[in-house]
Formats: C-alpha cells, structure tokens, sequence
C-alpha cells in the first residue's frame, strides 16, 4: 500500500500540486538537475562558469552594490572577470556588509515580487535577506535530488525529528504534511521522560526514513541503547543542521539498524551538499551554486572557510557570501559516477544541547527559533552555567527595541517555562572562537 501511494504522489498528487495549484516549476528544474549530475567534472565546471558570467552580467548592470565595490578594483566591466581564478580574487561578502548594504544588494530589476527570509543564524548574527520565486522553486529540486541521493522519495513515508515553527501548529501545516505522507515531531519538546513516547510514535509510524537534527537523533539513540529499547527500524537516517562526526554515525546506526547519511545546508541556500548511498563524502551542488573553500592556513586536511554563490538568484544575489562555516575539500570522483565534486565533511557548525532542571533537552536549533524575528540584535549568545539558568547576551543593533527581549523570552519559555532563570545581559560584542566564529549556545555543564 506504502509503495502505490508513492507512485499515485510521485506521478500524480505532486504534479498536480506543484504544478497546476502552485504554479511552480520545480519538477521541470528537478528533471534538469537529475540529468546534470551526471555530467563529467569538467562539463560541470563549465556549466557553473557560464551560469556564472550570466549573473556576473546581471549584477554589472543591476545591481548598484557590485559596481561601486568592483570599480575601485580597476574592474571596468563583467569582461574584466575572465574566468574562476578572477572571480574567485573578488572580495567576499559577509552578514554585516549585507546589513551595511541591504538595499544597494537588492536588482533594480528585480524589486517588485521579491520574497524575503530571516535566518536566525546558527552564528548567532540574525540576517534577513531576499531570493526569487524561481531561485526557491530549483532550491526545492534541489533538495529533493539531494535527499534522493540517500533513498529518501518524494512521497516516500518520512519521519521528521525536526523544528516545528514557532508557535501552534496550523491545521492547514498538518493536512500538508500528511498530504506529502510524512509525520513532524517536534525536537524542541524532546526530554528525558517524552523518550519513550517519541519512540511509540516511531513504532506507530512505520517510517521508511527518518530525518532529523544531529543532537535530538543523537540523544534518542543514546536513550534507546541505554535502555535496550528495539523500535521500527527506518530504512535510512538524514541527518542535518549539525555536523556529523563518526562516533555519532555509528551510534545512531547502532540504535536504529539503519545506515546514517549526512547532509549540510543553511538557510540562505537550502540544500548545500549531501551524501550519496557509497558514503564518501558529501556532494557539492556545483550545478547550482558556486561554492569555494577558503586559503589553508595548515595541511589539505585543515577545514577551511565555505564561500557560497547562488547561480539562480538574481532578486538578491549573494556574490561570494561567507556563510560562517568550515569544510574539509574532498578529491577525486566519486564511485556512484555523478560528476559533482565532494567535501570530506563539514567540521564548523556546532551548536551545543541545552537542559532544564526537569530533565528536558533543548537543541541548540531551539534557540536559534527563537531569535527568528528579533529584530535590531546584532549578535546573540546563549550560555548555560546552571541547570537553572540561562545567560543570554545581546548585541544590539542600532534599530534595537527592548520588546524583543520579551519575545525571545516567550518563546523560551514555551520551551523551558518557568524551571529556567533568563538572564538576559547587554554585551558591546561577543569573542569569537579560534576558528573565527561565533558559538550561538554554550553548554558549561557536566
């Protein structure tokens, strides 16, 4: 029954929604990017350097922000940037240029109709920004040829261990998601004592797959092998928004009788890289951004700096964006044929589990939820030295109003509710780690 509700989805509802009621072309991108895959290495770098020039183009003559930065530079015109080596000497830009300059970023062209998103920053520096409908329709493809990459269909029974928006679930988010035959728990209410309930709804559930945040999913296979607790065993595990390590794989594997397949993205851009089924690295979506590692300041294998680039979106392109996160390149080409270049893995996103004195768990996704739509902070930072008591530091922006302090607060304590003392405290900046980022939450406990 599990497989014909597939095929009517695949062939039939998804069509029908994606295309006729939404008006979106993201089947037609998907077709496109399952073919492109497969291209050779070299054909794929050139296809990137051609969508390349086209937006290089675009942002000359759209875009008031890359003219008045590439001038000084002695560029007189997009001919000036000849290949990758000349793209790759423009200067990057970062969340705090872009707020210095959020307007000027914005295509002259491209103005009217833009959609807009808030990051809450896993760098714990909150960053509105902009994106075409078509850009966000091949970010869905995207996605999907990614997760594909792992077993996990379109309208395959999924599970997800994930973050729900903040606020009640609408009943129209629930129709949704049973429409695309998947079951949303939410990790941000995972404890020590809901464990055995999370694992009866698995049980109930049946799922083919599971996806799920590295700390939650971690905490649960912990729970699961401590307490010798066998439950439906999921034929495969996504797991996102944390880096993967080893250790963590095999355990997760162990507990759930699965393999694990890691995959890594962000806001910004969605589906970054992924893990195909020979697990030896994760693709890079090279078909449809641009995406470069910084100097090595140590041997090949020092995790350098992701620069992204996306090659689709020109309501408000992000030209070489420094996205606060490292990476180990990868080398060679993958046994699974596909002509995308790899990543060893990702190594700088890590946001650390928080708890309560009743014994729930907080991810650290939680808090970076709760920041969504606080506006005028700069940089925000949530340390935990007591099981009681959470210090929360605020950098403030120059459009700051304390009434955000009370809507983070609320949205904390519909987590936390009253078990948790917040202190919230004013800091003119916040010390970065010795890699150059900065740690959203901070656990001191034992």
């Amino acid at each position: 029954m599990k497989d014909i509700y597939e095929s009517l989805f695949r062939r039939v509802l998804f069509p029908v929604y994606e295309s006729g009621l939404r008006r979106r072309k993201t089947l037609a991108h998907l077709h496109d990017y399952e073919r492109s895959q497969w291209l050779a290495p070299e054909q794929i770098q050139q296809l990137q350097w051609e969508k390349l020039q086209r937006l290089i183009r675009h942002c000359w003559d759209h875009v008031p922000y890359y003219r008045q930065r590439w001038q000084p530079l002695g560029i007189a015109g997009p001919e000036d940037i000849r290949g990758p080596e000349d793209f790759a000497r423009l200067p990057t830009i970062d969340k705090p240029e872009i707020r210095a300059h959020f307007d000027q970023l914005i295509a002259e062209n491209h103005r009217d109709g833009l959609l807009y998103k808030t990051t809450g920053g896993s760098t714990g520096e909150p960053l509105r920004f902009g994106y075409t409908r078509e850009s966000y329709e091949r970010r869905l493809a995207i996605m999907w040829r990614g997760y594909g990459w792992g077993g996990a269909r379109l309208g395959q029974r999924t599970l997800y261990l994930w973050g729900t928006p903040v606020g009640a679930q609408k009943h129209k988010d629930r129709l949704y998601h049973a429409l695309f035959n998947r079951h949303m728990l939410n990790a941000f209410e995972m404890s020590e004592e809901r464990m055995s309930e999370y694992a009866d709804t698995i049980d109930r559930y049946r799922p083919e797959t599971i996806v799920s945040y590295v700390a939650p999913i971690m905490k649960m296979a912990e729970w699961l092998i401590a307490n010798g607790r066998r439950i439906h065993r999921p034929m495969r595990i996504l797991s996102a928004a944390e880096a993967l390590h080893d250790g963590q794989r095999k355990l997760i594997s162990e507990a759930f009788g699965c393999p694990v397949h890691n995959t890594y993205g962000c806001r910004e851009f969605m589906l970054i890289a992924a893990e195909c089924e020979e697990h030896k690295g994760l693709h890079v979506n090279a078909d449809h951004l641009c995406v470069e590692l910084g100097a090595s300041v140590g041997d090949a294998n020092t995790p350098r700096e992701i620069i992204v680039t996306d090659l689709h979106n020109y309501g408000m392109p992000l030209l070489r964006y420094v996205n606060g996160d490292l990476a180990t390149p990868g080398s060679g080409v993958c046994a699974c044929g596909r002509g995308l270049p790899l990543l060893t893995r990702v190594d700088g996103r890590k946001l650390d589990a928080l708890r309560t004195p009743d014994g729930r768990y907080v991810p650290g996704e939680y808090i970076v939820y709760a920041f969504l739509h606080a506006t005028g902070i700069k940089r925000y930072q949530v340390v935990q030295k007591r099981l009681d008591a959470f210090e929360i530091s605020l950098v403030r922006d120059t459009d700051f109003d304390p009434s955000v302090v009370d809507l983070v607060r609320r949205e904390l304590a519909k987590v936390v509710g009253d078990s948790v003392q917040l202190d919230f405290r004013y800091a003119d900046d916040i010390p970065l780690t010795a890699t150059g980022k900065l740690r959203v939450t901070i656990s001191e406990l034992s």
